[in-house]
């Protein structure tokens, strides 16, 4: 089941955390992967570990310039992509919005929001042109509840759910699923940009009072890239212990 054989997937961020697990996670299931991160040897350790003829490239996500480079040179490559996945965030400052600079606000706006934007432009025409594609944002409850002490990582969150509803049903006829999903907090070490008292904030408000694991957010976008999601677009799905179900 969810079988990717012969597709070709683009993981953002993946050179470690979730973008790392997804990504190994789609080459077992027969995809060949580009772990596309801002540094470049990381994504090229992270392709050797995975293997199975992943291959690595340079992004900054930031950079619409690019962004339209690298995937005009994996298209050339491959001559097609099959699956994005938008994994690449930041969590940015942890501290009230009286505390933010605007440079704090930009800079995860920038990676958060401005990168999937891109990304999904970018990817777009060509899965359109072959009537087929399959596009995961990942995004967080945070976009959906809001932290305190994480205006920017929230708000970001939020327009990344919005993003993917709005593009998902102007491709909805086109063979092409775009959907979200949204975790909770996950035990990466993205949480060594937090405070303990913020990771202890999200942690007592999951019902299962723990943290995920990302193998359990990998599992969700494996189905959501497969041809078996066929009738399932514009979503958001939440892997939160029972914190969102809404």
């Amino acid at each position: 089941m969810f079988d990717l054989t012969g597709q070709f997937a683009v993981v953002t961020g993946a050179a470690t955390g979730i973008g790392e697990v997804i990504a190994a996670r789609l080459a077992k299931a027969g995809a060949t992967i580009c772990v596309a991160d801002i540094d470049g040897s990381a994504a090229a350790a992270a392709a050797e570990r995975i293997g199975r003829g992943a291959l690595s490239i340079d992004l900054d996500v930031t950079d619409p310039a690019s962004v339209s480079r690298a995937i005009e040179a994996l298209l050339k490559l491959n001559k097609s992509i099959d699956i994005l996945v938008n994994n690449a965030g930041l969590a940015g400052k942890a501290a009230p919005i009286w505390e933010q600079t605007d440079a704090d606000w930009h800079r995860v706006m920038a990676v958060n929001i401005n990168g999937p934007f891109y990304l999904c432009r970018a990817v777009l025409p060509q899965m359109r042109s072959r009537g087929y594609g399959r596009i995961v944002n990942i995004a967080s409850v945070a976009g959906k509840e809001g932290n305190p002490n994480m205006v920017a990582y929230s708000a970001s969150k939020a327009a990344l759910i919005g993003l993917t509803k709005s593009i998902a049903k102007e491709v909805a006829d086109e063979g092409i699923c775009i959907n979200a999903v949204s975790p909770a907090v996950i035990r990466t070490k993205i949480l060594e940009q937090l405070t303990p008292e913020q990771v202890a904030y999200m942690v007592a408000r999951i019902p299962m009072k723990r943290t995920g694991e990302a193998e359990e957010v990998a599992a969700v976008v494996h189905f959501l890239v497969s041809r078996d999601c066929s009738f399932v677009t514009g979503q958001c799905y939440d892997v939160s212990g029972g914190r969102s179900t809404y």
